[in-house]
């Protein structure tokens, strides 16, 4: 598996992690969103440049002009409901991208600190030759996004798999390179220290669903 921490360069990238992690400034949710948003465009960026192109003609009102524009089929896909913030980014950039969404969570089946991953919805269009870019906000154990690829490659393989989380713990990363394929890419925002006893990823920012859409039961 191929890493990419995009915040090892100072960038503005750097100004709005800083901005979604900082207690006081998460009190305001539309602005948490329209971070995620930013830092979502960021990431499409920098993933466009891996991507494959082709040589096309554009005519101007002036004459006309040889360039490059995007050959991939791409999908975006969110896992809900902490990708949606995240995922508008990505669509501000891949205009022309099909859509889907996979809801996963955390099932502790003994109120304990034990849980498993349930997968219940998806909404998703063939997968089959096309470049698959997974969004998920937080990787923090890793067992959420092996489970929705794990659901996703029973049906469609695609070409490629560009995984993109905003921060990461160093544990789920080791999580998916055992258990996802070699050629996928993740594409970090902000490498962590380490996880808790609750598997929460330290420092990190909370339960972006909740900063974005509001407290769950």
């Amino acid at each position: 598996m191929q890493i990419h921490n995009i915040s090892k360069n100072n960038s503005i990238l750097n100004h709005f992690l800083a901005e979604i992690r900082a207690v006081e400034i998460q009190k305001d949710s539309m602005r948490f969103r329209k971070n995620m948003e930013r830092i979502g465009e960021i990431m499409a960026y920098e993933i466009s440049k891996e991507l494959h192109y082709q040589e096309v003609v554009v005519t101007t009102p002036l004459g006309v002009k040889q360039t490059t524009v995007i050959a991939d089929k791409v999908v975006l896909c969110s896992i809900l409901r902490a990708g949606l913030a995240l995922h508008s980014g990505f669509t501000n950039f891949f205009d022309h991208a099909e859509n889907g969404f996979v809801s996963a969570y955390r099932h502790h089946p003994n109120n304990d600190d034990f849980f498993d991953i349930l997968i219940e919805y998806k909404a998703m269009p063939s997968l089959e030759n096309k470049t698959l870019i997974l969004i998920d906000p937080m990787l923090a154990t890793g067992q959420s996004i092996v489970a929705v690829l794990n659901k996703l490659n029973l049906e469609q393989t695609p070409i490629e798999i560009h995984i993109a989380v905003v921060i990461a713990a160093p544990e789920g990363i080791a999580y998916l390179e055992k258990h996802i394929p070699s050629n996928c890419r993740l594409w970090v925002a902000s490498l962590d220290e380490k996880l808790n006893e609750k598997n929460y990823i330290i420092p990190g920012l909370g339960d972006a669903g909740d900063l974005a859409f509001g407290d769950k039961l």
